[in-house]
């Protein structure tokens, strides 16, 4: 089955939004909301902002997606990205059909069922393009609305790093590893 982008969806707040391609004029829209979640350091594990290239690497190493408003009124200005996520092989060779995903959402939009509307499209997108497996391999075990979207969608705890990571007020917290089969 081959995903056509873009899928347009509603979210439970009745707001339309859109999951597509990351376009190339988005790029420096989501490095930005990218840079403030990793400042907020509390789910990712950079600890200062990404530059172009860094971002480049990490995040446009493969899939990358957006989540847009949709406007009815104003459909030739350019959509608000509202999150973002990428999708990418977690390994190489013969391992790459295990495939990892990152998900970003504007602050003012979390808690809207956005994440979970970008989460299960992931599941497809994943499936579609041939993975056969997701895996998250640092979800912060202080990231509570993160782990209970993921076990709603079906990923299972396969491990704990204990001490994993150094939140920004100093906490030192586990995190856990989670593994959904798409097969």
């Amino acid at each position: 089955m081959i995903i056509q982008l873009p899928i347009q969806k509603i979210l439970p707040n009745s707001a339309k939004i859109e999951i597509d391609w990351m376009r190339e004029q988005e790029t420096e829209a989501v490095r930005d909301l990218l840079n403030s979640v990793i400042l907020e350091g509390k789910t990712y594990p950079q600890e200062q902002p990404l530059s172009e290239s860094e971002f480049a690497a990490y995040w446009l190493s493969s899939d990358a997606f957006v989540a847009r408003c949709i406007d009815d009124k104003k459909t030739s200005a350019p959509r608000e990205v509202l999150g973002a996520f990428y999708l990418k092989p977690n390994f190489p060779g013969r391992s790459s059909h295990i495939c990892n995903a990152g998900f970003i959402v504007q602050r003012r939009h979390r808690g809207q069922g956005l994440g979970r509307v970008m989460g299960e499209t992931m599941v497809e997108i994943a499936a579609s393009r041939g993975y056969r497996g997701v895996m998250f391999n640092l979800v912060f075990a202080t990231n509570i609305p993160s782990l209970n979207l993921w076990q709603s969608l079906g990923f299972q705890t396969i491990g704990r790093i204990p001490a994993a990571a150094k939140l920004v007020d100093g906490q030192v917290v586990d995190a856990l590893m989670l593994y959904r089969s798409l097969a």
